[in-house]
């Protein structure tokens, strides 16, 4: 028997989990045959049938989710078009929800998994042939192909997730890709609705003893970064201090992503983590909302006042980078509140700001309560709420834009000093920006470094004229041309240093290349940057302020 598996990844920094977790369950003694067509959403689907169609495989098996979806069903279609008598299974949390109407509305997928498909899917290989055993596979959905009749075997779970064969151990684990995932856990404590996750108990959890032995063979491979997948890294005190001494005394040398609760944040915890080393850890501290009411319409476990003193925090560490989430369209969320939230980030100093429409996923609380909550949502993946009571659809496209504006300025570390001075110093800056890109039609283009800072400058020296200083400064400290606008008032020529000047950053020494901005109308006072000419540094090395040489 031959399974082909269709990695389908929204980019080549992606690879499939899925595919080595099945793998690695498999009998050493069985004589399946695996192979594996990699892919992107955004390539021709007729190539990648075609490299499918040419291995004749007897099973097309595949993960569904939200962002490959549509392009999955493109290319599973036509394959079963070809290949009739092929076999197409899909697992993934798409089906976590009713299956049936899926089913016949696709009539070219054999069957669909529903929950973890690690022990599953290899029992039901061994009766793939024997359509009467289908229906004791636990998690399998599917139309009988006699009576017409559905069949759904309710939802698979692996209740010794720590016996599972760790993915890496796959033969076709893909140790090509910048970033590795861990799956440390399985299910979540808490209840939000709008999680997959959110009613999977109980928590199943994997032994320091074993994060230790993969980390080991992660780094092995030379990876650098390692992505943990744990819906809520700290639910577990004592256990998220001992991973992280683990992280700081064996792999100081890694990068890791977590997701943290910051209304459990411990004493203990706290101090931990401001003493792991700068550039350890990156922090994804899920907070969705800074309102009270909202948080408990998602059934989310945690105090606000607790989850913005931990945040707070967490934003205040300087040797961590701590990302913070929300989400437009939740129950009770109005894009003032967007708005006033995005500014209260911005003063404690988060490292980036996630803003994302809301996903009414399949399987989910949030799902089944959407009429209710009078929420209107997409019926095609990725399910993004279309209007709320509380929010309009002409409100949740500006929130979607200034999600954008956020990505391009405040997440951008070259501009992201002087988009947070500017949030603060006027409440309507966010407002009056976006207003002024989606004016120019071009708030949805994909913009240069360069191409942003421009604009900001333009726009700072028509509306916020004490800022362009600021722009400029951020400019030339990105390496960007002094040849550009921002960089206008720049002196490069023939700039000697002055007697004194006091030195911001680096060192200097004579062969670094001169050039000094002005701050005053005289064009005396000033910041002096030094650049590397032997190595031909786009970036400054050297920074002083002082007054300008004359003779």
């Amino acid at each position: 028997m031959k399974i082909l598996w269709l990695d389908l990844n929204s980019s080549y920094a992606h690879a499939s989990l899925a595919l080595p977790a099945l793998h690695a369950q498999q009998d050493p003694s069985a004589t399946t045959e695996w192979e594996v067509v990699s892919a992107t959403i955004n390539e021709n689907p007729g190539p990648i049938v075609q490299q499918i169609y040419d291995r004749q495989p007897d099973i097309v098996a595949s993960t569904a989710w939200l962002f490959n979806h549509e392009a999955l069903l493109h290319i599973v279609a036509r394959v079963k078009t070809l290949l009739p008598h092929c076999c197409v299974a899909l697992g993934g949390p798409e089906f976590l929800g009713d299956n049936e109407d899926y089913l016949r509305r696709h009539p070219f997928m054999d069957c669909v998994f529903r929950g973890e498909g690690e022990e599953v899917f290899h029992r039901w290989l061994a009766v793939q042939e024997q359509r009467s055993e289908w229906r004791n596979i636990p998690g399998l959905c599917y139309i009988d192909p006699e009576s017409q009749a559905y069949v759904d075997n309710g939802t698979a779970r692996v209740l010794h997730f720590d016996r599972l064969v760790p993915p890496e151990e796959s033969r076709l684990f893909n140790w090509s890709k910048p970033f590795v995932q861990l799956e440390t856990t399985r299910g979540c404590f808490n209840t939000c609705a709008f999680c997959v996750s959110g009613g999977e108990k109980p928590v199943r959890v994997l032994s320091i003893d074993s994060m230790a032995r993969r980390l080991d063979t992660i780094r092995r491979h030379g990876i650098r970064d390692v992505r943990i997948l744990d819906r809520t890294f700290n639910y577990n005190a004592s256990r998220a201090c001992a991973l992280l001494e683990l992280f700081r005394s064996h792999h100081p040398h890694l990068r890791f992503h977590l997701e943290i609760h910051p209304a459990l944040l411990t004493d203990e915890l706290k101090a931990l983590l401001g003493e792991m080393p700068a550039g350890l850890l990156h922090l994804e501290a899920g907070i969705q909302s800074l309102h009270e009411d909202v948080l408990q319409a998602c059934g989310r476990k945690g105090s606000l006042q607790e989850s913005l003193d931990g945040l707070h925090y967490l934003c205040s560490l300087h040797n961590v980078v701590t990302h913070a989430d929300l989400i437009a369209g939740l129950p009770l969320y109005s894009l003032p509140q967007i708005f006033e939230d995005v500014r209260t980030l911005a003063g404690y100093r988060a490292g980036e700001i996630q803003l994302e429409s809301l996903k009414v996923l399949p399987g989910t609380e949030m799902r089944r309560l959407a009429s209710e909550w009078g929420l209107s949502y997409s019926p095609l993946p990725p399910y993004e709420v279309l209007k709320t009571p509380d929010i309009t659809p002409d409100e949740l496209q500006t929130a979607r834009r200034l999600s954008r504006l956020l990505d391009g300025y405040y997440n951008t570390p070259a501009w992201q000093e002087v988009t947070r001075s500017l949030i603060l110093h006027d409440n309507d800056f966010l407002h009056a920006f976006l207003d002024e890109l989606a004016w120019q039609g071009i708030i949805d283009q994909p913009l240069s470094l360069e191409r942003r800072g421009v604009l900001l400058y333009d726009f700072c020296r028509k509306h916020y004229p004490d800022f362009t200083l600021t722009v400029s400064q951020a400019w030339i400290e990105a390496g960007l041309s002094l040849k550009k606008k921002p960089a206008e008032r720049v002196k490069t020529k023939r700039q000697v240093p002055p007697a004194h000047w006091e030195v911001l950053q680096g060192t200097y020494k004579p062969s670094l290349r001169l050039c000094f901005l002005p701050v005053d109308e005289a064009g005396t006072q000033g910041y002096w940057y030094g650049y590397e000419s032997e190595r031909q540094e786009v970036r400054p090395v050297f920074k002083a302020r002082g007054c300008i040489y004359k003779d």
